[in-house]
């Protein structure tokens, strides 16, 4: 029976910010294949899909020498969705057991199709400055005064690009907690996933305070008896354009969907809708909730 869920997702998704340097900020980026790319950590995609779909709703934090998911035979992940990523809890109980249960899904970083091209944006506070000024008589074109405004100029590296990230579920892990034997309801199951699910097909970031779309442009996978990321090394965007490769192909006729998002986000549309026969996003999703419905006997 096919246990595991895989999709292989191609969105144009801003990066993420490592260090700063001064009033500098940078994104962070990979070295491989003697180029650099722009990423978005799985960390940063895990934590927006659990907060979007509303997984972290039901979230209990402790504070007891380190901050941890709360965790008890009255509160697990049968009961509680904000666990089903997995926690390790090292205070649970009168003789402080520790717990660890592994997520039920697996995220990949997304990584940036093409190599990095450096954008840096310039910004300053001068309308906070300005308004400070004003209101303590202090006149900007004076250098020493204006130093007590908190004027300060900053800039930083900008990236939002095609990116490409593989997502997994363990459909037999989903809503089970073996430390306390227990499991939620089939219901339940289905709705945490295709919750997840939901969300991914409209995914969105907000990135210094702005907010960008992170919907899939293009889209493979579904149900699978492995328990692996079937595409992610099948799954290849250069300058806008997939390579559809014959190993591409076979694994998608091997019971797989593919779906894209039509309108020239990608620049060999008319290749990809001939040889990969690919239907709307929104049937894409559609099609796999039915599926996980059809797995949990719904």
């Amino acid at each position: 029976m096919k246990h595991a869920l895989t999709l292989t997702v191609i969105a144009n998704i801003t990066s993420n910010y490592g260090e700063g340097l001064g009033n500098v900020s940078s994104i962070q980026k990979v070295f491989k294949n003697g180029n650099t790319y722009a990423t978005r950590s799985r960390e940063s995609l895990k934590n927006s899909l659990m907060v979007q779909s509303g997984m972290y709703d039901d979230l209990k934090v402790t504070v007891d020498g380190a901050t941890q998911k709360e965790v008890n035979e009255k509160l697990n992940v049968s009961n509680c969705r904000a666990l089903e990523g997995g926690y390790m809890n090292t205070s649970v109980g009168e003789k402080k057991l520790t717990f660890v249960r592994k997520s039920s899904f697996y995220l990949t970083d997304a990584i940036a199709c093409d190599p990095f091209v450096n954008e840096t944006r310039f910004h300053n506070n001068l309308h906070l400055a300005r308004t400070y000024a004003k209101a303590n008589n202090i006149t900007l074109q004076d250098k020493e005064a204006a130093k007590k405004t908190g004027l300060m100029p900053y800039n930083y590296e900008y990236d939002k690009s095609l990116k490409m990230y593989s997502i997994t579920f363990d459909l037999s892990m989903i809503g089970k907690d073996e430390n306390f034997d227990i499991e939620a309801s089939r219901e339940e199951k289905a709705e945490r996933v295709n919750s997840m699910l939901k969300t991914i097909e409209n995914l969105n970031l907000i990135v210094k305070g702005n907010l960008d779309n992170a919907e899939p442009v293009f889209v493979v996978g579904g149900l699978s008896d492995r328990m692996t990321h079937q595409f992610e090394n099948v799954v290849r965007v250069k300058n806008g354009k997939l390579k559809i490769t014959n190993d591409l192909k076979d694994r998608i006729a091997r019971g797989y969907k593919v779906g894209l998002l039509e309108g020239g986000s990608m620049d060999n549309e008319a290749d990809i809708v001939e040889e990969l026969k690919p239907v709307s996003i929104a049937k894409f999703f559609d099609g796999l909730k039915d599926e996980v419905n059809k797995y949990y006997g719904i």
